[in-house]
């Protein structure tokens, strides 16, 4: 056993490297979901984590190019209690060993998974480092100390695109899930790029959206310039509160444009009408998640990865709850009551995760088309 896990209360759990012995630093925090590990690990929500996979067995059906979610691996590190060292599946590229240490990303394996899922469960996400074992624990545990907490972080500007792009790409294999065909009519849309998931634009491209994607620090004036038919918010990274410079800008868009938000959007919706968010104990990661929409009574079985929520006695009157998640009660969707504006807390574009909640691509398609009519 070369390797340790170290959290900042602290406790240790000891495991083997399956990578190259490298040290990582991150909030430690757990995800349920049994397959789609590669989507997981390249999602840029999880920037300046430790991803602690529940499911005994990962790595079985290796890595390949399709199966990401941005341009490269997000994750600070990767704890399993067992690695596959078989790909088998005609889709694989490679082994998801390979993959991590190719790209500089520790991996450990062997580690009682179990018992570090009940310690985030029961006290909450903590701060932690992956390191060799023979370094003094008592020096490893100041050093997690010493880092910020996920709290106050803005970690946006690290995963958000430096300049404007557009988006012409919807899905690459047959194997993905069934869409409509792209219909003929088309809109132009803004995107607004806080982290945002590659299959979140091939959904809105597979809805007859062109996107043209901006950094996350575009201005308003930047935003309209094109004279987009409606404007996306994504999902990201760090505590929804710091990101405070697009509060304004959000505010402005939305008595404008049709506005849809999913995860980091959703907050960032919230906080711009003047409502609060707040740290969850242990967050929400996972394809399980049992979402209920107020509208039609209909439960959803989502996927999610997040670890702040919107404090739903702080939402001003034009907002009004859509969704909530029926395991704590906690705000899942908005919608405004006036301007056509509404977000999710979830990830209806999956990847991986059940597809329930692709219905929500279609209610932003239709909110364009009337804005426009």
């Amino acid at each position: 056993m070369d390797a340790v896990v170290v959290l900042e209360d602290g406790s240790f759990f000891r495991g083997r490297y399956f990578t190259a012995r490298r040290e990582a630093l991150g909030e430690v925090v757990f995800n349920t979901s049994m397959s789609g590990y590669q989507e997981i690990i390249t999602d840029p929500s999880y920037t300046g984590q430790i991803v602690v996979m529940t499911c005994p067995h990962i790595g079985n059906v290796g890595v390949n190019s399709l199966d990401v979610e941005s341009r490269k691996i997000q994750v600070a590190g990767l704890v399993v209690r067992e690695i596959s060292r078989v790909a088998s599946n005609f889709r694989a590229q490679g082994m998801l060993s390979e993959y991590l240490t190719g790209n500089n990303i520790s991996g450990i394996e062997e580690v009682d998974t179990r018992a570090l899922t009940r310690k985030l469960r029961m006290y909450g996400a903590m701060r932690g480092m992956i390191a060799p074992s023979e370094k003094p624990l008592d020096k490893l545990i100041e050093r997690v100390k010493a880092m910020p907490s996920m709290a106050g972080r803005d970690l946006v500007p690290v995963v958000t695109r430096k300049k404007v792009e557009n988006w012409k790409k919807g899905f690459e294999s047959k194997f993905d899930r069934p869409y409509p065909k792209r219909p003929e009519k088309t809109y132009h849309i803004a995107v607004i790029d806080y982290g945002c998931k590659e299959n979140i634009l091939r959904c809105l491209w597979e809805m007859g959206f062109v996107p043209k994607v901006h950094p996350a620090t575009a201005t308003v004036e930047e935003i309209l310039k094109d004279k987009p038919a409606g404007v996306f918010l994504s999902n990201g990274p760090g505590d929804p509160a710091a990101v405070t410079y697009s509060f304004p800008v959000i505010r402005t868009l939305c008595e404008r444009l049709p506005v849809f938000g999913i995860c980091l959007g959703h907050q960032l919706i919230g906080l711009a009408f003047g409502g609060k968010t707040y740290k969850l104990k242990f967050g929400h990661r996972g394809a399980n998640q049992p979402v209920k929409n107020l509208a039609t009574g209909l439960v959803e079985i989502t996927s999610q990865n997040h670890g702040f929520a919107v404090d739903p006695e702080s939402l001003p009157p034009g907002l009004e709850v859509s969704h909530i998640n029926l395991n704590d009660e906690t705000v899942e969707g908005l919608k405004h009551k006036e301007l056509p504006v509404f977000c999710v807390q979830y990830h209806p574009e999956s990847s991986p995760g059940p597809h329930d909640s692709t219905y929500l691509f279609t209610d932003f398609r239709k909110m364009v088309e009337a804005a426009a009519g």
